[in-house]
C-alpha cells in the first residue's frame, strides 16, 4: 500500500535541521543580510563569492558534517548514511526545508549539490582504494569541493559531441579541452572530468568516453572564469580550462571508456531532489502570496477577495498539489520497484520545475510591485526556479525521454 505519510523518524531528522539551522544558519543570514540586498557586496569584481562569502559557506559545510547531515544521503559504501535514507524521505526532508525557508544559499549548503555531483557523489565508487582514502576525508567533511565537468561548449545535451580528449602517456593521461557551465568549478579542489580516450567509438556513439579525477592545480587545470546569469552579478558557475594536465593512470574513474556509466550514477536521486526543492519551494512562494492576499487592500476589501486573485492561488495549488504527488509516487517507485521509473523520473524533473517557476511567478504578481522588490525575497526564487529548467537535462531532454519510454511501451500510470 502507497503511504506518504511522514515517518516519525524523518520528522525527527527535519526538526534536527531547523535546529541546526536556527543555531548555526540564522546567524549568518543577519550577518550577510546587506551582500543578499546587494550582490555587488556578495560577490567580488571577477564575479567570485568574496573571501568572507567563501568561508561561511565553508563554515555551514563543515558544521553539517560534524552535525552528520553533510554526508546524510552518501553511500555506506563511501560513509554516508544512504541506506537510513530512500527517495521518499530524501523527498521529504528537502521539501520540507523549502517549504519553510525557500531559497537560501546558505540553507543549500547543508547538503551537497544535487547529491551526484559533489559530496558524497556516487561517481565516486569508481576510485581505486588509494585515491579514495587521499579525497574522501576531506570531501566528507566538506572540507574540498568536487564538481562534474560533463558539459562543454559544443556539448550540452549532445554530449558525443565533446571535444575533450585524454591521451595515454606513459603511466599517466595528458588532458585537453575546455568544460563550460560547471557548477561549484570556480571554488572546487577537483574536477570530475569527462573526455574522450577513443575516437572510434565516440563517433559511433557507443562509449569511448572515459572519467577522471583531476585536482585544480592553477596552471593545467583552472577556472578560467565565472558565468554570471539571469542577471547576477556573479555565480559558483565556471569555465574549465585543460592544458596538457597530466593525471596518473591511477585517476580513471571507473571502466576505461565507459564514463558514462559512471556520470549516469546517482542521477536519478538528484532529479528527485530538485523536483522535492521546486515543490517545498513553490509552497513557500504560495503561503507568501497568500499572507499578502489577506493585508494588500484595494477598493475597499482585502485582494483575497478578487476572483483574479483567488484564481491565481487555486491554480498555484493545482500545481503543487500535482507536483508534490508526482514526486512522491516517483519516489516511491524507485524504492519499492526492481526497475527504475525512468519515465516517471524525467516527468518529475521537467514538470516540477515548470510548476515552481509558475507558482513563484503568480506569487509575484499578486504582490504587485512588492513582488519585484529584492524585499520579497521572491525575486530570487523566481530566478533560480527558472534556472533549473535547464541543468541535469532540460525540460525538453526530458520529454524526449517520456515519449521514447512510451513508445517502447512504457504506457504504466500506477
Amino acid at each position: 500500500m502507497i503511504n506518504f505519510t511522514m515517518p516519525e523518524e524523518v520528522k525527527d531528522v527535519i526538526a534536527s535541521l531547523e535546529r541546526f539551522i536556527e543555531v548555526e544558519i540564522e546567524p549568518q543570514e543577519k550577518k550577510f543580510a546587506k551582500a543578499f540586498e546587494n550582490e555587488r557586496f556578495l560577490y567580488d569584481e571577477n564575479g567570485y563569492y568574496t573571501k568572507e562569502f567563501q568561508e561561511a559557506l565553508k563554515e555551514v559545510r563543515l558544521k553539517s558534517a560534524e552535525a552528520g547531515f553533510f554526508t546524510m544521503f552518501g553511500m555506506p559504501e563511501l560513509g554516508g548514511l544512504g541506506d537510513e535514507f530512500g527517495p521518499v524521505a530524501v523527498a521529504l526532508i528537502h521539501e520540507a526545508l523549502t517549504k519553510k525557508y525557500g531559497y537560501s544559499l546558505f540553507v543549500q549548503e547543508i547538503f551537497p549539490p544535487g547529491l551526484f555531483t559533489g559530496g558524497l557523489t556516487p561517481v565516486l565508487l569508481g576510485l581505486t582504494s588509494e585515491l579514495r582514502e587521499e579525497v574522501l576525508p576531506k570531501v566528507k567533511t566538506g572540507e574540498s569541493l568536487l564538481c562534474f565537468g560533463l558539459s562543454e561548449p559544443d556539448a550540452g545535451s549532445d554530449v558525443w559531441a565533446m571535444k575533450t580528449t585524454a591521451v595515454k602517456d606513459g603511466d599517466h593521461w595528458v588532458l585537453n579541452g575546455t568544460k563550460q557551465w560547471i557548477t561549484n568549478s570556480p571554488y572546487a579542489d577537483y574536477a570530475i572530468i569527462f573526455a574522450i580516450t577513443n575516437q572510434e567509438l565516440a563517433s559511433q556513439r557507443k562509449g569511448g568516453i572515459s572519467a577522471f579525477l583531476v585536482p585544480f592545480d592553477g596552471k593545467t587545470c583552472t577556472n578560467t572564469s565565472i558565468i554570471p546569469y539571469l542577471g547576477h552579478v556573479g555565480s559558483r558557475i565556471g569555465i574549465i580550462s585543460l592544458e596538457d594536465a597530466h593525471v596518473p593512470d591511477s585517476h580513471v574513474i571507473g571502466e576505461l571508456n565507459d564514463g558514462f556509466g559512471a556520470a549516469l550514477h546517482g542521477v536519478d536521486i538528484g532529479r528527485v531532489v530538485m523536483a522535492a526543492n521546486c515543490v517545498g519551494t513553490a509552497q513557500w512562494a504560495l503561503n507568501i502570496a497568500l499572507e499578502y492576499s489577506k493585508q494588500r487592500k484595494t477598493f475597499g476589501v482585502t485582494i483575497e477577495n478578487h476572483q483574479m486573485i483567488q484564481l491565481m492561488l487555486a491554480e498555484s495549488a493545482m500545481d503543487i498539489y500535482a507536483g508534490r504527488n508526482m514526486l512522491l509516487h516517483c519516489a516511491w517507485k524507485m524504492e519499492n520497484q526492481k526497475e527504475l521509473p525512468l519515465k516517471e523520473i524525467s516527468m518529475i524533473k521537467a514538470f516540477a520545475t515548470e510548476m515552481a517557476f509558475r507558482v513563484i511567478d503568480r506569487s509575484m504578481q499578486i504582490l504587485g510591485g512588492m513582488g519585484l522588490t529584492n524585499e520579497a525575497k521572491l525575486e530570487k526564487a523566481w530566478r533560480w526556479a527558472r534556472s533549473m529548467r535547464v541543468p541535469d537535462g532540460t525540460a525538453e531532454i526530458q520529454r524526449r525521454t517520456i515519449a521514447r519510454r512510451l513508445l517502447k511501451g512504457d504506457t504504466n500510470f500506477d
